[in-house]
């Protein structure tokens, strides 16, 4: 039988909402308290979820909390998961992990020095339908991922989100942003990445706030780069140009084409677990594929349009914890979430430099996440 480890949630925003909703999906994982600055919001989601509501401070103490899953707002992340691992906990953080390569380090050394978990969604990359895209890679179907492109573009977060301010400040924009969950299933599809270049710029200097809300009518000011254009080699060779914008209205881009030796995948958005995955051969015959009966795949979400898509957070978190038990090496470990991180900042060092940048580190391609492994983390 697993082991059942107590989770601590830091930050009740937006996103804590569906965290603690899909927490009891995985057979190790059991919410036990929520905490945030804001004392009302912490209530409110406790309330909601039946868990105990806590200061930052009493839920570093808890002694029912193995493990802290980071929801702050990105420039606390690193701060916040310095202060989970002091408390002797594991730390799981939403992305991005972190906003520079030293601050990876300094957490990987405390987490390593303590015996500690680390670990970063996005973890969408681990969904039925990304892990399908990944064993037709694994299986030669296409040959050799030669090349490709992705996609990330839409207008901006400020229609939509009651407090985007701070998604136009460092640590925001569309790369880190958005910019994790796609290079993260870069890394997973492709491997490691070993240098990039790229264009970077932005169409305003300021953004209106137009979602319901206490910033609604009111301008925020843009200081970091809202459109970026680039080129990334991986250690295989493949080269990817990525474009990202919150500066697009429209467009009719697919989310992320990869072109082998002997055919193309398109994968579906990696914000999501499930989508579409077609297949073309050299003669571009196009097959969209039945899902695969993977249980990361299922829809169980209904999104405000209609659509409905698969929705698993806390899978990466579940199989970290995991590890502890198997000694694996955890899918979104840290070494895969400060790669990714240093492959986002360095696309923002060569859009300011001019530059090629060789990145300063690697990992190794996760481990793929078949139907039955993922049957085994969850209830």
């Amino acid at each position: 039988m697993a082991k059942v480890y107590g989770v601590g949630i830091m930050g009740a925003g937006n996103i804590s909402s569906a965290y603690l909703r899909l927490a009891p999906l995985f057979k190790n994982l059991e919410v036990r308290a929520i905490a945030d600055i804001n004392p009302a919001a912490a209530k409110t989601r406790a309330d909601e979820f039946k868990v105990a509501a806590q200061t930052p401070d009493e839920l570093l103490k808890n002694s029912e909390v193995d493990v802290v899953v980071n929801l702050t707002i990105p420039a606390a992340h690193f701060p916040v998961t310095k202060d989970i691992l002091s408390a002797g906990k594991h730390a799981y953080s939403e992305k991005p992990f972190v906003l520079s390569i030293d601050e990876g380090k300094t957490l990987k050394n405390m987490a390593d020095e303590r015996k500690l978990k680390v670990g970063s969604a996005p973890d969408t990359f681990l969904g039925g339908a990304h892990q399908q895209a990944r064993s037709i890679i694994d299986s030669g179907r296409i040959g050799r991922i030669a090349s490709g492109t992705m996609h990330i573009m839409g207008r901006g977060m400020e229609h939509w989100h009651p407090n985007p301010d701070f998604f136009f400040k460092k640590g925001g924009g569309p790369i880190l942003d958005m910019g994790p969950y796609y290079i993260t299933d870069l890394i997973n599809l492709v491997g490691p990445i070993k240098r990039v270049t790229g264009f970077t710029g932005m169409a305003r200097k300021d953004r209106m706030v137009t979602a319901e809300g206490p910033m609604k009518g009111k301008t925020v000011p843009v200081e970091t780069p809202t459109t970026i254009h680039a080129v990334l080699e991986a250690h295989d060779g493949a080269i990817i140009t990525l474009g990202a914008s919150w500066d697009v209205y429209s467009h009719g881009h697919h989310n992320i084409e990869l072109y082998g030796t002997e055919g193309s995948v398109y994968v579906p958005d990696p914000n999501f677990f499930s989508g579409d995955v077609i297949v073309a051969d050299i003669d571009d015959n196009k097959e969209t594929l039945t899902p695969w009966d993977h249980p990361l795949g299922k829809p169980n979400t209904e999104l405000g349009d209609g659509r409905k898509v698969a929705n698993y957070r806390n899978a990466g978190l579940s199989d970290m914890m995991d590890t502890i038990e198997t000694g694996r090496v955890a899918r979104c470990g840290i070494d895969v979430a400060l790669h990714a991180v240093d492959v986002m900042l360095s696309i923002l060092k060569a859009g300011e430099t001019g530059e090629v940048v060789t990145l300063s580190t690697t990992c190794v391609r996760p481990e793929a996440l078949g139907p039955d492994a993922a049957r085994a983390l969850m209830r």
